[in-house]
Parts: C-alpha cells; sequence; structure tokens
C-alpha cells in the first residue's frame, strides 16, 4: 500500500499557491493582488514559505494519509 497524501497535497499547494495564479502576496504595485500573472521575487519567496506551512501543518500535523492498493 503506498501512501499518496504527500504527493496529492503537495501537487494541489503548488498549484494554488503559485505566485500570480490566485494571489499574490506582495503585488506589485499593491500588497495583495488577484488574478494577475506577473510576479516578482518577492512574491515567489512568500509564496515558497505559505507553501512549506501549509504543506507541514497537513503532513505532520493533521496527518493526512491517502492510501491505495
Amino acid at each position: 500500500m503506498a501512501d499518496w497524501g504527500p504527493v496529492v497535497i503537495g501537487v494541489v499547494l503548488f498549484i494554488f499557491l503559485q505566485p500570480g495564479l490566485v494571489f499574490q502576496v506582495p503585488g506589485n504595485n499593491r500588497a495583495i493582488v488577484f488574478g494577475s500573472i506577473k510576479t516578482n521575487g518577492k512574491a515567489v519567496a512568500v509564496h515558497t514559505l505559505f507553501f512549506f506551512v501549509f504543506y507541514a501543518l497537513l503532513i505532520l500535523a493533521a496527518r493526512v494519509h491517502i492510501y491505495t492498493g
């Protein structure tokens, strides 16, 4: 039995936390920008921290597991 929880959670968070796809913190002209495709280095760093925190909370604290087979 394979545990697909970390893989699925990682892919979903990666898709939704891409800077500029859904939201961007910090934005180019504002603190938060929704739906712009443009990004910057600060936003990439902030979204990397968001990804790490949410991933760690879901995998380690909430113990999300998806078993197959």
